[in-house]
């Protein structure tokens, strides 16, 4: 498949309360020292017990699910999630870099998803009922006082490769408040048990820099023998009760059919809210300025 797009997700997700052993920093001093103690590696490294591989070149490096956790949760401010399975980053950045971005990996256990009505979606109807719902979600969003959310449209309309079953879409987002909008770029690599999920992290302006990067990110990645989608029994593994529209939809409402309150960037737990990559540039600043103030 020739994918021009990495999956850029250049929303994040910051939390607006967190736990205790959460709490995202408060100093430059803290955030180096976390920085420091960051175990990065190269080479072949298995994923989650063998499920999947990564061959990690020299321009990049991954870390653990647990410095994972620590990056995204107490550096850059996502709620926790134990289901990460690590991530990438160029070799030549930190997290606390201006130019920072990465790669989060994940795994979606609900079944095998069948890719027979990959070439029957209708996207521009898909993306209408996105849409919709998007607009019925913000009611409760903005009663709850967070920003509502507008989806403008497909960046790059979905496309499947139905021989490395590749799945890869972008959506134009735009956040109450927010000066630029936010690209969404997403990859699924679908397998006998699951979906192998790859989002990135990154300010718009890095688009060009992900974009060269993507072939070689993709080929990185893979499902061991045994795990690939090729190896699916229908004698004994799960079929997920979604398909590729739903994968694209997005969420646990999608695979129930619930596109009326679909909105892939919903979370359960109220006290989290989705801000745009501005945002936590801004906190990076306000980081930095008390720090000199502090060293002045």
């Amino acid at each position: 498949m020739n994918i021009k797009h990495c999956a850029v997700l250049a929303g994040l997700v910051v939390a607006v309360a967190a736990s205790p052993a959460q709490e995202q920093v408060k100093t430059r001093a803290e955030a180096d020292a976390l920085v420091k103690g960051l175990k990065y590696q190269q080479g072949e490294i298995n994923l989650e017990g063998g499920l999947a591989r990564l061959n990690v070149p020299a321009q990049f490096k991954y870390l653990s699910p647990d410095d994972t956790e620590i990056v995204l949760t107490r550096l850059w401010g996502n709620p926790p999630d134990k289901k990460r399975l690590g991530m990438l980053l160029p070799a030549d950045r930190s997290p606390l870099d201006p130019d920072r971005w990465a790669v989060v990996i994940s795994f979606s256990g609900d079944g095998y998803v069948k890719d027979d009505d990959a070439g029957k979606i209708d996207y521009a109807d898909l993306l209408k009922k996105m849409q919709s719902g998007v607009k019925e979600n913000n009611k409760a969003r903005t009663k709850q006082g967070y920003p509502s959310i507008e989806l403008l449209g497909w960046a790059e309309p979905p496309r499947y490769d139905a021989s490395s079953h590749k799945l890869y879409w972008a959506k134009e987002l735009k956040f109450d408040g927010q000066p630029a909008n936010t690209l969404n770029y997403e990859i699924r690599i679908l397998g006998r048990r699951g979906v192998l999920v790859l989002s990135a992290i990154a300010a718009i302006d890095q688009l060009g820099e992900i974009e060269k990067e993507t072939p070689q990110i993709l080929g990185m990645v893979n499902f061991n023998e045994g795990n690939r989608y090729a190896d699916f029994d229908p004698k004994v593994d799960k079929v997920a009760t979604y398909g590729i529209a739903a994968l694209v939809a997005g969420g646990v409402a999608a695979k129930l059919g619930l596109f009326k309150l679909l909105w892939v960037f919903v979370l359960a737990a109220k006290k989290f809210v989705i801000v745009g990559f501005l945002a936590v540039t801004a906190w990076f600043r306000r980081l930095f300025k008390r720090e000199k103030k502090t060293t002045a």
